[in-house]
């Protein structure tokens, strides 16, 4: 990936780390490439426009954050199979959603169908396992398996979820450990060869910084900028998700517990989000985000990071919460 297609947060860490850090990225990227071409058309042309959408790539960066610089190709391979799970469950739930666009791009639902695109994504899905399949890889294997169970679980319970303006904040909070944080934690875990204890301590780093990034996704599906993002505002509502600002809101403008979110249109949808915002609901949101990386940042402690290590982290944890602030 070239530097100037590389998001934000991640510029500021790699800018800061070291050649080291955007050399292994670079060898990420060309990874996924070769996964996605790899398999004849017309699946690989499906995959690779997943892969030239682009993202964050959070989840491989903090692989191998946590791997370190003197990690070798089983770094690379992790940081892979990651950001494959991650893509798999993009092209799924686009076909789920029926979504049209996805970071500024027609999905693969809406290029090519459903059934291509649930092959797609089957296919990203059965390649990070092959990509972790080495000898020595067991606990790794075992690690993306757990989290890969969470994210059905999770997005089974959003779709239990759907359409029900009346969703509890705990119940919210349950579905983003599932859905969002496990694959988050994962990427601590599969990058850290480290004592228990550190071990530990970057699972919960990942965790709470996977949670922050939920809200902070919840707080832009409300308030956009729709140019950045890549979506529409009020793309929950509209499939029937209800998020943390809503949940928020509701106790600030009653008329919101009873809101019909099967009889909205888009122009409804933004209405909505207009209602929300006034509330101050994002802001609070926002808030709850910010002490979620707060909490993480202060767990570093039991890493035992260096000073500069440490900071890289911080980085990260402060970029989830800042995108377009």
């Amino acid at each position: 990936m070239a530097r100037s297609a590389i998001p934000e947060p991640v510029t500021a860490v790699t800018d800061l780390a070291g050649a080291w850090l955007p050399l292994r990225l670079e060898q990420v990227e060309r990874r996924l490439a070769e996964i996605a071409a790899g398999h004849g058309e017309p699946i690989a042309a499906d995959a690779g426009s997943t892969l030239a959408a682009g993202g964050k790539r959070m989840r491989p960066l903090l692989v191998l954050l946590c791997a370190g610089r003197e990690a070798g190709e089983e770094a690379i391979r992790a940081a892979t199979a990651i950001e494959l799970v991650h893509m798999a469950t993009l092209v799924h739930d686009d076909v789920l959603d029926d979504a049209p666009m996805r970071r500024g791009r027609p999905t693969v639902v809406a290029n090519a169908g459903r059934a291509r695109a649930l092959a797609t994504g089957d296919l990203l899905y059965s390649r990070a396992f092959a990509e972790l399949a080495a000898p020595g890889s067991e606990a790794q294997v075992a690690a993306l398996a757990t989290a890969s169970v969470a994210l059905a679980r999770g997005e089974l319970a959003q779709r239990q979820d759907a359409y029900h303006a009346d969703v509890s904040a705990e119940r919210y909070y349950l579905r983003c450990r599932l859905k969002t944080a496990a694959l988050f934690e994962c990427a601590c875990v599969v990058g850290a060869e480290r004592p228990e204890p550190e071990r530990e301590a970057l699972a919960a780093f990942g965790r709470e910084i996977g949670l922050a990034f939920q809200l902070l996704d919840d707080v832009l599906d409300v308030i956009g900028p729709p140019e950045r993002t890549g979506k529409a505002r009020g793309a929950d509502l509209l499939d029937g998700t209800v998020n943390l600002p809503l949940i928020r809101a509701r106790d600030r403008d009653r008329g919101l517990s009873s809101l019909d979110l099967r009889g909205l249109d888009e122009r409804a949808a933004e209405q909505v989000c207009d209602r929300i915002a006034a509330t101050g609901a994002t802001q609070t949101v926002r808030a709850e985000a910010r002490e979620r990386v707060e909490r993480a940042k202060s767990g570093l402690r039991e890493a035992e990071l260096t000073a500069g290590d440490r900071h890289l982290f911080e980085l990260v944890a402060d970029g989830v919460v800042e995108r377009y602030s």
